[in-house]
């Protein structure tokens, strides 16, 4: 069997057995539905938050989607949201990158800064930027903005530092332009951890969309699954979890795909 058959194959028969023991769970009722609603009305939450339905039994009043909005819609929101916020981390993070890799007192004044504005968690001071940008979106992209701009950040300057000097010289002694030196030596060596970092920085601002959204987050996926958590709609909370996981794996995936297209020689001999 091919390794990658045998890694679907295995993470397949997890997800059965996973499956098996969420609705034992459930059916046996260990747990009260409360807490953990069946698989069955997990799915259907999910179906009821996409489609239309009558308001009431009898009704010809429709209500359509979760808080006037389908769930991909709320999905679509999100994303809107990340490619705001990490587009602008992917524009200035490699930017301040570079300049720290290449300018020392540069690298001395900020490199603490990044690392304690790195290590802050998004919910330390998602209040502040409210206070500072109201509940609208401004304050939902500074937060997102905030989470993917570290990584990218110490991503780009450390693949800077990581460039061997013998390559640069090896080049301007071939007559090699400031220009040639940076698009022709440093892009090439500097792009597999510019990359890695976009992959790290979008997956930490997709973490935080839960956090952006708890504030008017409507429409939005993490919204949706802390208004629907605080009205004990358990069922459509964990379908949103669902949902956000799965569209997680999607985009590091995709990620994943352009970095091999972009640097088919990165972990090559």
């Amino acid at each position: 069997m091919k390794p990658r058959t045998r890694r679907f194959v295995l993470a397949s028969a997890v997800f059965v057995v996973l499956l098996a023991v969420w609705w034992m769970v459930t059916a046996l009722r260990l747990v009260p539905e409360t807490y953990l609603p069946t698989p069955g009305a997990v799915v259907a939450a999910f179906v009821e938050s996409n489609t239309c339905r009558p308001i009431s039994e009898g009704s010809s009043r429709m209500v359509c989607g979760e808080f006037d909005y389908f769930m991909w819609q709320h999905l679509i929101a999100s994303l809107g949201r990340i490619a705001v916020g990490v587009g602008a981390a992917i524009v200035l993070g490699p930017i301040i990158g570079f300049m720290m890799g290449t300018i020392g007192w540069m690298r001395d004044a900020f490199d603490p800064y990044i690392n304690f504005l790195r290590a802050l968690p998004p919910l330390g001071y998602v209040g502040l930027l409210i206070v500072w940008f109201g509940i609208g979106d401004v304050s939902k992209y500074w937060l997102l903005f905030l989470a993917a701009f570290p990584p990218l950040v110490i991503a780009t300057m450390n693949g800077v530092r990581g460039v061997k000097q013998d390559h640069i010289r090896a080049a301007q002694s071939m007559g090699a332009s400031r220009l040639q030196v940076a698009t022709k030596v440093l892009l090439p060596s500097v792009l597999p951890e510019l990359l890695s970092g976009i992959r790290i920085a979008t997956g930490f601002a997709w973490t935080t969309v839960v956090a952006a959204e708890l504030n008017n987050g409507i429409p939005g996926i993490g919204g949706l699954a802390y208004q629907s958590g605080t009205q004990l709609q358990t069922a459509l909370t964990i379908a949103c979890i669902i949902v956000i996981g799965i569209v997680a794996v999607a985009l590091d995936s995709l990620i994943k795909i352009i970095s091999r297209l972009l640097t088919p020689w990165h972990g090559r001999v």
